[in-house]
């Protein structure tokens, strides 16, 4: 599978600021990698420090989803809409268990990232089946062309960092659900409007939020934040390039990602009334 955008997929993420389903992996290869990932869960369960890097840096940590980071079935649909020069800023499992209240709800990606412009989109691929029932992504087009501001709830269910949300309320009738099968992936840009609701279905809903920057970009904040080349190169040096995995969590990786998420919490909490002690809500 080759991920390429067509002319209809480009015309619609440019209208609505998000396009959906792309093929990335075939079901197999989705099953291999949420069977990797699990694995490392489990082996790891007790190792707070491990268990955050699996969730909030997870590239850093399996090789095979950063192998799929760098994939052409995904890069090249990146690069249709931001060049052919890419990092992957950040890499990250958004999970809900079987019957949990858990829930995302409406923000926009870029407004805490304290990046320097809006050269940046998701990519969320499905490793479980992520539809109404499980509470898949739903989306509003056209919001990526408003810049609104958010309020902190710091809500124990929401699975965002600061329990964030958008200060304008959203009418449900306007948004799109975007299913997808294992395998499947959407895309969408930083500034549009999304959430998801919890998950109903008796199955884990797992899915990898990969976040592609062009290299020009950087933290306003002036600190080196870490990422990986995804392709082409980095002729600026805004970054601390992370060559990849050594292993399946590699205690020297684990080094790296601590590194990366202090960064990370400094930037994601900067403003807010309160912050975890803990790193491990930094994303």
């Amino acid at each position: 599978m080759s991920g390429q955008l067509t002319d209809e997929h480009i015309a619609r993420y440019e209208r609505d600021g998000f396009v959906f389903p792309i093929d990335v992996l075939d079901a197999h290869q989705a099953k291999n990698i949420r069977a990797e990932i699990e694995a490392a869960e489990y082996q790891h369960r007790d190792d707070r420090a491990a268990s955050a890097a699996i969730r909030f840096r997870t590239n850093f940590v399996i090789p095979s989803v950063d192998a799929l980071t760098r994939s052409s079935a995904i890069t090249d649909s990146v690069a249709a809409l931001l060049g052919e020069d890419l990092l992957v800023w950040g890499c990250s499992l958004f999970s809900k268990d079987a019957r949990s209240p858990q829930y995302v709800s409406w923000h926009q990606d870029l407004h805490y990232w304290g990046l320097s412009a809006d050269d940046e989109l998701t990519v969320w691929v499905a490793l479980s089946p992520a539809n109404a029932t499980s509470g898949c992504m739903r989306f509003v087009p056209g919001s990526q062309r408003h810049v609104v501001e958010h309020v902190d709830t710091f809500s124990s269910e929401n699975l965002l960092s600061r329990g964030q949300e958008l200060s304008v309320e959203v009418d449900e009738r306007d948004a799109v659900d975007a299913p997808l099968e294992p395998g499947q992936a959407s895309l969408h840009h930083g500034r549009t409007f999304h959430a998801s609701y919890p998950n109903q279905s008796d199955d884990r809903r797992l899915g990898i939020a990969i976040r592609y920057i062009v290299p020009g970009m950087a933290q306003q904040s002036g600190d080196k934040a870490f990422a990986t080349l995804a392709r082409g190169t980095d002729g600026h040096g805004n970054f601390e390039l992370f060559a990849g995995p050594r292993g399946t969590v590699d205690s020297a990786d684990l080094e790296v990602v601590r590194r990366a998420l202090e960064v990370n919490h400094r930037n994601n909490y900067r403003g807010a009334a309160q912050r975890p002690e803990s790193l491990e809500s930094s994303m």
